[in-house]
């Protein structure tokens, strides 16, 4: 993603004499941030999606800049005549891969998210766990620009949850967008480059995103060249750095987002040696003077 999407002016409603869904809505989408979107139910936050992923159009206003965008829909259709593999791997081709580049990539997803079991499977016939699994593995088959998110993590298991924020956290490490409706307060806690809030059919951006006593978060303790500064790619995935010593820093992070720091870190010219990962000091359990522990 080369440049920002932005949203000016915009509105929707449906039909001539419809009331407005939206009004007035200005938003700006740069290269690899993290934005969530929240509201009440009925609010708009659906609306606002479909048109960031420009699979509805603005009654007035105007949208530009055009991002290889993937989306995932509060509902998947899952009642296709394909089995799993077989329809990532037709997408994969819509999206410009080969189809042997598309069937590799859907091998991949599935069985990132726990469902290569299912590969096979004819999609009717897969359980709404699994069927979610596929919807998600569709939307990130051909590394988008940017990837639109509509409670995507509704209806995964907890390992197939922790996969989706990984990938998230590698999406935007990697200069892509992500835009994302969830209904839990604690989804990414603390990662967020931006959080707006949909509110009378306008969109109000809340200035401090903190994060929460229960987003969950790791230290790391890296050491480089003396003098030398953390990578692009690395600082921007963290919510706190600070230098200890020469070369020596200690990174704080949404645990999501760890393992693509680590990994970029490591995979950094000249690399970084980790000298220690672990919970903030404030998430260790204070000890029980009483206990016998």
């Amino acid at each position: 993603m080369h440049r920002d999407l932005r949203m000016t002016a915009v509105g929707r409603r449906y039909g001539v004499r419809g009331p407005w869904v939206l009004r007035g809505v200005d938003l700006a989408i740069a290269p690899g941030t993290l934005t969530r979107i929240e509201g009440a139910n009925g609010t708009g936050k659906s609306t606002l999606l479909r048109l960031l992923a420009r699979l509805d159009a603005p009654t007035e206003g105007r949208i530009t800049g055009r991002p290889r965008t993937a989306y995932v829909p509060e509902r998947f259709p899952s009642a296709l005549p394909f089995t799993a593999a077989g329809y990532l791997t037709r997408l994969g081709t819509v999206h410009g891969l080969s189809r042997a580049s598309a069937a590799r990539a859907a091998g991949t997803w599935l069985e990132r998210f726990g469902a290569a079991a299912y590969a096979g499977t004819p999609m009717a016939r897969l359980s709404k766990g699994s069927s979610q699994k596929v919807a998600v593995a569709q939307a990130l088959l051909a590394d988008p620009e940017l990837l639109v998110l509509d409670e995507a993590w509704t209806g995964l298991d907890a390992d197939a949850r922790d996969e989706l924020e990984r990938a998230v956290a590698e999406r935007t490490a990697e200069g892509g967008a992500v835009v994302f409706v969830d209904h839990d307060p604690r989804r990414l806690a603390g990662a967020p480059d931006a959080t707006y809030t949909v509110a009378g059919g306008g969109l109000e951006v809340r200035t401090a995103d903190a994060v929460p006593a229960t987003g969950s978060r790791a230290v790391v303790v890296v050491q480089g060249a003396s003098g030398g500064r953390l990578p692009p790619d690395a600082a921007r995935l963290v919510t706190a750095a600070e230098e200890t010593g020469p070369g020596r820093h200690r990174l704080t992070v949404p645990a999501a987002r760890s393992d693509v720091l680590l990994r970029t870190l490591l995979t950094a010219r000249p690399s970084w040696h980790v000298v220690s990962v672990a919970p903030p000091p404030d998430a260790v359990p204070a000890h029980d003077p009483g206990s016998r522990a």
